[in-house]
């Protein structure tokens, strides 16, 4: 695996070689990078387990339903949560002109995935071949095609909102109210309300919420009990958790659970 990742490295910042490559990775352990940004485009998701990713402005948990889009030179940091098997593709710079400007998730078709897999079967350093090519329309025309879904954390501009949301993101449990985080932010309660909302597209209450919601997705991939992730994220109750998971995921969390475990 090592080999190939090395082989395909040449390539993340290069116009050289097919116009998509791609790879998997199969960890039994827990997957981190530092900021980074790659030449070309870069579409990624898991095939089991959970991944999150973050941008300047934004944060994305990505079960293996959704995949995340990075345009061209857009630094990123990511990590998986558990046991990881995922993949990536890279789309060089020139082919990436009609793709989305901007960072987004996608729902992932099983024409994508089958097709970037099929991508990474490729021997990497060989000129590619005609069917390679046709593979590599196939990915490109997905990614173009496939509906963006608002399935990320924005997180505001103002420096004083971002130290109260990242703070929130060290700790959703934390239950200050919004007056007392307004005093940790240094601003009046009514800017915070206000601000939030203009930049984040979230009420306070809301962007907590989510916050509170996404943690729990990790912590669900990390075979934590639904019990143990109401209790440390101080939902009122176990049945509070269970019924505002459902309202925004369609299934518990328990289905959601046993999805990440035997996706395949």
């Amino acid at each position: 695996m090592s080999d190939l990742m090395n082989a395909l490295g040449a390539y993340m910042d290069s116009a050289e070689g097919p116009c998509v490559v791609a790879a998997t990775r199969v960890l039994d352990r827990e997957l981190s990078s530092e900021m980074h940004r790659h030449a070309r485009g870069q579409l990624f998701g898991s095939i089991k387990g959970l991944i999150s990713v973050q941008v300047d402005d934004g944060v994305w948990i990505v079960p293996a339903i959704h995949a995340v889009w990075l345009p061209p030179h857009q630094a990123h940091c990511g990590r998986s949560h558990g046991p990881y098997h995922g993949w990536s593709a890279y789309v060089a710079e020139a082919a990436c002109a009609d793709l989305p400007k901007r960072p987004c998730t996608i729902r992932v078709s099983g024409l994508l995935r089958e097709a970037v897999l099929r991508l990474a079967g490729f021997p990497p350093g060989e000129p590619p071949s005609e069917a390679q090519s046709h593979v590599c329309a196939v990915v490109l025309d997905e990614i173009r095609s496939l509906p963006a879904e608002a399935f990320g954390l924005p997180l505001p501009r103002d420096t004083r909102l971002q130290r109260i949301a990242r703070a929130l993101m060290a700790n959703p449990a934390d239950a200050r109210d919004i007056e007392s985080w307004a005093d940790f932010g240094a601003l009046s309660s009514r800017t915070l309300s206000r601000r939030f909302v203009a930049e984040t597209g979230f009420n306070f209450t809301a962007w907590r919420q989510r916050v509170r919601l996404l943690r729990s997705l990790e912590m669900l991939a990390e075979g934590m009990s639904v019990t143990a992730i109401a209790i440390d994220l101080g939902y009122a109750s176990v049945s509070a958790y269970i019924g505002l998971f459902r309202r925004v995921f369609g299934e518990t969390p328990a289905s959601y659970r046993l999805h990440l475990q035997t996706k395949a």
